[in-house]
């Protein structure tokens, strides 16, 4: 059985793969190693972690708000960050970029919200930082 590519822009085309094999074998997988709905939607998952970072619309009102335009450097090390983050198992992350805070949700890669300045500042349901 062929192994199935892990870089899928959807759930549309993995599945688009799978019934042409289907079609072309002229019937399913009766191997025991049929691909399950959890498999298709982890590798899904995991090519829309592999994006950018979105960023919600709080966090976008609060970027507008306090002025924050971040360069495509610290954009870089945001996401790097993130993907720091990822990798220790931490799900709500705060990432510090210069004089910047972000609260990052690394499972949905989103940054939830921004503050411009970060003295004095409390910072609340997190499980890990990254200072970068």
């Amino acid at each position: 059985m062929q192994k199935l590519n892990k870089n899928y822009s959807s759930i549309d085309a993995m599945a688009g793969q799978l019934l042409q094999r289907k079609t072309a074998t002229g019937r399913e997988n009766s191997s025991g190693s049929e691909v399950s709905f959890q498999k298709i939607l982890d590798t899904a998952e995991q090519s829309r972690d592999a994006g950018r970072l979105k960023f919600s619309k709080h966090a976008n009102e609060r970027l507008a708000n306090r002025n924050i335009n971040l360069s495509e450097t610290q954009m870089e090390r945001l996401e790097s960050g993130t993907t720091k983050a990822r990798e220790k198992g931490i799900r709500e992350s705060l990432v510090m970029v210069d004089n910047m805070a972000f609260i990052v949700n690394v499972k949905n890669n989103t940054v939830v919200t921004a503050l411009g300045d970060s003295s004095d500042s409390v910072f609340t349901n997190i499980d890990g930082a990254v200072i970068g």
